[in-house]
C-alpha cells in the first residue's frame, strides 16, 4: 500500500478468490465501512442486513459471479455473508441516497487531441475518505483487467477497465424507490464491456431500484451518458456531441418532471462546468481538468466543494481512455495530490 494515497489492493483468480484476497487484505477497513454505514443511516445492522438481502435474488440474476465474489470478500474478512451483501447496497437498504459530484465525458473537438477524457470530483461526507481504496481486479475467465475507485468491502463503483471503458456517476434525488437491482453491481458489470454502447444496452437492459446518472467513455472515442430512475432508465444528448456534463439533477426532458429533491447547488455547479468547458474548448488536456475540479466559483457550492450540504470533494478522477491512463487524486480538488495508473492486461 505504501507509495499511494489510498490504500491499493490487487486481487486475481476466480470470482470467489478475488473477493476472498479482497476480504483479507482489507479486513480492518471493511469492518470499518460498516460502522460507518450504521452511523451513516443510523439503522440497526441487523435491519439493514435483512434489507439486503432481500436484493440478493436481483443480484444472482445480474451476475452469479458477482455473489460468488460477495462469498468470498464475507470469508476472507470474518463478516457475515448479509454484511458482504450490505457493502454492495447500503443506499438501497436504508433508502437513503447521498453524494453529490461533478462528472464529465469529452472527446472530439473538445479535447486537444480529440481523445477521450472523462472523470469527476467525487463528493460525499468526509468519513468515506477513510475507507476508500483503489481495488485492481485480475479475473483468470477472461473478463477485463479493471481499477476501480471503490470502499473497501464494495465491489463495484467508478474506474476503467483494459478496454478503455470508464464510468463515473452522479447521485439523483429521486425518492420512488422500488425493489429491484442495486447499483454497485451493476457498475461492477459495466467495467466487464468493451465499448460504451455495450454499457448502454446494460444499463437499458436492467432495471435498478434507486436512481443515478452514469457518464461513460471508451477507448475508441465514444461517450456516453444515461439518466436512471426505478425502473426505467434513458440516455442523455448534451448540446454538443462531443461533450457530456452533468451534476445531480434530470437533465433529460422525459425525467425533469419527476424531480423531487435535488441539491441546491447542483444547477450552479453545472453552470460553472459548462462555463469552464466552453472557455477552453478545443484545448482542453487532463491538466486543464484538474484545475476545472479544483475551481471555488460559487463556494460554498463550488465544483470543488467545502462542505455544502455536509459534502466535500473527498476525491477526483479524470481517465485517459484511448491511453489506459487512470489519475486519483485524494482530497479537495484545491490541496489533493494526483497519482497516475495505467491499466492494462498485465
Amino acid at each position: 500500500m505504501n507509495g499511494h494515497n489510498f490504500p491499493f489492493y490487487e486481487v486475481s483468480g476466480d470470482a470467489y478468490s478475488m473477493g476472498r484476497m479482497h476480504g483479507e487484505q482489507a479486513s480492518y477497513l471493511v469492518h470499518r465501512y460498516l460502522k460507518w454505514i450504521d452511523k451513516l443511516t443510523g439503522m440497526p445492522r441487523d435491519r439493514l442486513c435483512a434489507n439486503a438481502r432481500h436484493l440478493l435474488p436481483a443480484m444472482e440474476a445480474l451476475s452469479p459471479r458477482f455473489v460468488q465474489e460477495v462469498r468470498g470478500l464475507a470469508d476472507g474478512a470474518k463478516i457475515t455473508f448479509d454484511e458482504a451483501l450490505l457493502c454492495q447496497a447500503r443506499a438501497e437498504a436504508s433508502h437513503t441516497q447521498e453524494g453529490g459530484c461533478s462528472a464529465f465525458a469529452l472527446t472530439g473537438a473538445a479535447t486537444a487531441d480529440g481523445r477521450p477524457l472523462a472523470g469527476q470530483n467525487q463528493d460525499l461526507e468526509p468519513e468515506y475518505g477513510d475507507v476508500a481504496i483503489l481495488l485492481k481486479v485480475k479475473p483468470s475467465d477472461g473478463r477485463p483487467v479493471a481499477l476501480m475507485f471503490t470502499f473497501a468491502g464494495q465491489l463495484g463503483y467508478a474506474g476503467m477497465n483494459e478496454h478503455g471503458v470508464a464510468h463515473f456517476a452522479n447521485a439523483l434525488y429521486d425518492y420512488t424507490w422500488q425493489p429491484g437491482l442495486p447499483h454497485y453491481p451493476l457498475k461492477r458489470l459495466i467495467l466487464e464491456q468493451t465499448t460504451v454502447e455495450e454499457c448502454v444496452s446494460l444499463l437499458q437492459t436492467h432495471r435498478t431500484c434507486s436512481a443515478a446518472n452514469v457518464v461513460l467513455a471508451d477507448g475508441k472515442g465514444a461517450i456516453g451518458d444515461v439518466e436512471i430512475r426505478p425502473g426505467s432508465s434513458v440516455q442523455f444528448k448534451g448540446q454538443h456531441p462531443d461533450a457530456l456534463l452533468h451534476t445531480n439533477h434530470y437533465l433529460t426532458p422525459e425525467y425533469r418532471a419527476h424531480e423531487t429533491n435535488s441539491l441546491p447547488d447542483s444547477c450552479p455547479r453545472l453552470d460553472r462546468l459548462n462555463t469552464l468547458i466552453r472557455e477552453s474548448w478545443g484545448k482542453i488536456t487532463v491538466d486543464t481538468l484538474k484545475l476545472i475540479l479544483a475551481d471555488h466559483e460559487g463556494d460554498p457550492g463550488g465544483i470543488c466543494r467545502h462542505g455544502e450540504a455536509k459534502m466535500h470533494s473527498i476525491s477526483g478522477y479524470i481517465a485517459e481512455p484511448a491511453n489506459r491512463l487512470f489519475h486519483v487524486r485524494r482530497g479537495h480538488g484545491c490541496l489533493g495530490c494526483w497519482e497516475t495508473y495505467e491499466v492494462s492486461g498485465n
